[in-house]
């Protein structure tokens, strides 16, 4: 049984707070889940914005570096960007290890709208492997 589940990415700031914030609506009391990155750059007030449009509230989440979690004994270790899996230090378990990479909405350019846009669809993506590529692991 899976409990205890770390989300990274690079900057900690968008790709896996939006992760860590689907993994607790659905999965709920059944895991502990935590986000890190390998660098901490602050929770994007854009990526709460967005998802606090489908209703999930992530903006108490912090941004945490990897280290300050070496200790916990992670069951599954879920990469959300290359960047974060190839940098992942070893972690001292034999936690499961899943890998996704999503766009990072952080890098978007463009108008206010298209920016909005790459949130959300990064989102949207998020939401589905969480939703059920995730689902097959957790329950």
């Amino acid at each position: 049984m899976i409990k205890n589940i770390l989300v990274l990415c690079t900057g900690n700031s968008c790709r896996s707070q939006i992760a860590e914030g689907f993994i607790r609506h659905y999965y709920g009391d059944e895991v502990t889940v935590y986000s890190a990155g390998i660098e901490t750059h602050g929770v994007n007030p854009k990526a709460i914005a967005t998802m606090a449009e489908v209703g999930i509230d992530i903006s108490k989440h912090t941004s945490n570096h990897v280290d300050t979690y070496l200790d916990i004994p992670f069951d599954l270790i879920i990469t959300v960007c290359d960047h974060a899996a190839e940098q992942c230090p070893v972690f001292p378990s034999l936690a499961q290890r899943v890998h996704r990479n999503f766009p990072d909405p952080a890098k978007a350019q463009g108008s206010s709208e298209d920016i909005e846009a790459s949130f959300r669809s990064t989102r949207n993506l998020i939401d589905l492997f969480c939703r059920e590529e995730l689902k097959g692991i957790l329950k």
